[in-house]
């Protein structure tokens, strides 16, 4: 009996993979529905597995269900990034705080060579590897945090803010401010303050909205210059 039911779990998570991924990087956009017979077809798959994964993916706030119409990709709205950002401030500023209060030299020592990467790519304007090495401090500070919980919703938030069109990092000047923001938030993990570990980590986690809301405003003004 376990034998017959580890196939179609295993294959359903793929699934969900998959789309994720393709939701991720926007080649299934937010809005768009979701043709399930052609994605059926195009996995060489029932369409059971396929539901089973969408309802994986509307769980995590990805698609959205909408019955009778069929299965949409979720638009976020500014309000929603308001929302989701506001929550995330909480989560990481507590995670900081704990990060703070629990952590041993190696720890310390761990964060620090991690900032070394965010001040490589900072220097090289090289905003990918910015990315991945300011998505690996982050990490660092969630596992010393060691609350599992607090992960699972923070993973859970992060991938709805994925659905943005943009990100921060492409604001004019986002990249130095928020180097600069590490470095405050590095400077009071190392100091042990909890107060202002978790301060300085909420202060980073509005700037970055602050950002997105920047290339939002400028949209129109976009538009208008190539009319």
């Amino acid at each position: 009996m376990n034998a017959t039911r580890i196939a179609p779990l295993a294959l359903y998570q793929e699934v969900a993979e998959r789309l994720r991924e393709r939701i991720f990087s926007h080649e299934l956009p937010p809005g768009t529905w979701v043709d399930e017979q052609a994605l059926a077809e195009h996995y060489g798959i029932s369409r059971t597995p396929l539901r089973e994964a969408l309802k994986v993916l509307a769980s995590e706030g990805l698609v959205t269900l909408k019955p009778r119409r069929g299965c949409y990709v979720t638009e976020i709205s500014e309000r929603d990034l308001d929302e989701v950002f506001s929550v995330m401030a909480m989560l990481e500023g507590e995670c900081a705080r704990a990060c703070a209060e629990r952590a041993s030299d190696a720890d310390l020592k761990r964060l620090q060579d991690t900032h070394a990467e965010l001040e490589r790519a900072a220097a090289a304007r090289d905003i990918n590897g910015f990315f991945e090495a300011n998505q690996a401090f982050h990490l660092n500070i969630h596992e010393i945090a060691d609350n599992r919980w607090l992960l699972h919703v923070i993973n859970d938030l992060r991938k709805v803010i994925k659905l943005s069109r943009h990100h921060s990092l492409f604001s004019d000047g986002r990249l130095e401010q928020s180097l600069a923001e590490h470095r405050n938030i590095l400077d009071a993990l190392l100091a042990r303050d909890t107060v202002a570990a978790e301060t300085r980590m909420r202060e980073h986690i509005r700037s970055g909205r602050a950002a997105l809301a920047r290339i939002a405003d400028a949209r129109p003004i976009e538009h208008a210059a190539t009319a």
